[in-house]
């Protein structure tokens, strides 16, 4: 290792996942999957290995029997045609042609043995992509602005910056062994479509006045996440530049590396220590490793769009626009996605842009050409324009491939948005997020209605169940995360009992009053009453 590593000076305050790093670090599995285990198969891994398996981006698939689950990092989640079409190839070769998009804007694939790997990590290298750390204690996939470089509302295009911050960190053993898993992110955008407060540290637009001369940057937030102790992440008094953005991400890393927690793993994630801190210590902290930085300027959010782009919209660039589509629970086929890296090339820049709401985006398309590119068929499904609770529905992978989950996710929550869009006519958009554990891969705590998965014991056995949350928003004016409701429900009960829930919402809103502002107004308690009295019906 090329730094020192403090945090071993007391071996007592390491939980034994830290010895196992030390023994050999992450990024070295790499190197055995390719020499030995793809050789002698998935009988010779060794347990060791195989929770270092993750610096790799590879998790066993439940119910670990010889099949893996693979992250792709797509960085800000930019691809290009080619680039889809290597992920379509291997998907159809090794993962029976499913494709996840992810709520961080990577690709999951699922059905992978070990013997594919180092096929796969040369097929991807030979891209420009790579799975290394997309998963582990380590700097994962850098989530940002999908509109990166042809959004009217960002400051700044933050390409460069996003590949810049990456590039440093992807396989940089000094940031390898993290005391957890590390998230950031990085958008200009004025409505926060990189969801910056559930991130370890996120970077959002800025201005400041500096020697008379306004200056656009960034101000940054850290240590936010979610899981079963969901943190948002708190505001820095500093005003970053572009120039100097990774030199503060450098900075706020090594402060996790050097003082975060390791002795108990559920609580070693960044905003533990930020809880016990403070901003103010924390700035302090930074400032020491990295030198002095300007206070505070301008905030520059004004607002979130929940990262949902559904339609046609003009983008930067006379007569270009960009089609946002969905993808129902975020899963496509390796067939549909080489369609859609086609209508890309046919129509647009050769672009692909995937989102955090689980959907993908075609850019560069000219006036012209929209309504001939509208007609393709893989836009019949992966539609522009989907029913309204479909399009605002995102699920977690659940217990069909997830060892973590207890309830099956993506086909509950596509049949849950199916039955609200034919029961339920409503002209606003409530967004729906279903997770299968407490680990929230489906950011249940940010949705209006979030839903995590249980079991309950009937006289016909266990039965899958959902406890229900309501009231969640990123707005970056008032963010919160929604508050659970008391009373579990059934699985195949979810579809109408969501059903009253809204209408109770349709029935007593004011005028143009969204879901969550409803919410806020008459109160948790309100929703509370209203479950109770149609459990009990």
């Amino acid at each position: 290792m090329a730094y020192e590593p403090v945090w071993t000076a007391d071996p007592s305050k390491l939980n034994k996942f830290e010895f196992v790093k030390l023994e050999k670090d992450g990024l070295d599995v790499i190197r055995t999957i390719i020499e030995k285990y793809a050789l002698e198969g998935y009988d010779s891994i060794t347990p060791e290995d195989m929770d270092r398996f993750k610096w790799a981006g590879v998790y066993q698939q439940k119910p670990k029997n010889g099949f893996f689950m693979m992250r792709i990092r797509i960085n800000g989640g930019i691809l290009t045609s080619t680039q889809a079409r290597a992920i379509a190839e291997i998907g159809q070769l090794y993962g029976r042609g499913l494709i996840d998009v992810t709520t961080r804007q990577a690709i999951q694939y699922h059905w992978l043995t070990v013997e594919s790997l180092p096929d796969i990590f040369k097929r991807l290298e030979a891209v420009g992509l790579y799975s290394y750390e997309a998963c582990g204690d380590c700097p994962r996939t850098i989530v940002g602005n999908p509109l990166a470089g042809i959004d009217p509302d960002e400051l700044v295009d933050t390409v460069d910056l996003v590949e810049q911050i990456n590039d440093y960190f992807l396989m940089n053993r000094d940031f390898s062994n993290l005391p957890r898993k590390y998230k950031m992110s990085i958008s200009s955008n004025i409505y926060n479509n990189a969801h910056a407060e559930i991130n370890d540290l996120a970077f959002v637009p800025a201005t400041k006045v500096i020697d008379g001369e306004e200056v656009i940057g960034f101000h940054i937030l850290v240590g936010g996440g979610l899981s079963a102790k969901p943190h948002l992440a708190q505001k820095l008094d500093i005003f970053v530049r572009p120039e100097e953005a990774l030199k503060v991400a450098i900075g706020v890393t090594t402060i996790f590396r050097d003082y975060g927690y390791r002795e108990k793993r559920h609580h070693a994630r960044l905003k533990f220590l930020m809880a016990d801190w403070g901003p103010e210590k924390f700035k302090e902290k930074l400032i020491e490793v990295v030198g002095e930085l300007p206070s505070r300027g301008e905030d520059k959010l004004v607002g979130w769009q929940a990262a949902y782009y559904d339609g046609v919209h003009p983008q930067k660039g006379d007569g270009l626009n960009y089609i946002g589509l969905n993808v129902p629970v975020g899963r496509l086929n390796s067939d549909e996605l080489n369609q859609l890296a086609d209508v890309a090339d046919q129509y647009g820049e050769g672009k692909l842009r995937t989102t955090m709401s689980q959907n993908i985006l075609i850019s560069g398309v000219p006036d012209d050409k929209v309504e001939e590119a509208l007609q393709a068929p893989v836009l019949q499904r992966l539609t522009p324009f989907p029913e309204h609770f479909m399009s605002r529905t995102v699920s977690c992978t659940g217990n069909e491939f997830c060892n973590l989950a207890v309830v099956e996710t993506k086909e509950r929550a596509r049949d849950v948005a199916k039955y609200l869009d034919e029961h339920v006519e409503l002209d606003e958009k409530i967004r729906i997020h279903f997770i299968g554990c407490p680990n929230a891969c489906g950011q249940k705590h940010i949705a209006d209605i979030g839903l995590q998965g249980a079991l309950v014991k009937t006289p016909d056995g266990m039965i899958d169940a959902f406890d229900i949350a309501v009231g969640g928003t990123l707005d970056p004016h008032a963010p919160k995360f929604n508050q659970v409701l008391k009373g579990r429900v059934k699985g195949d009960d979810v579809g109408p009992v969501l059903s009253q829930l809204v209408h109770f919402y349709k029935e007593n809103r004011n005028e143009g009053e969204t879901f969550h502002q409803y919410v806020n107004r008459v109160g948790v308690p309100a929703f509370q009453e209203k479950l109770t009295e149609i459990l009990a019906s």
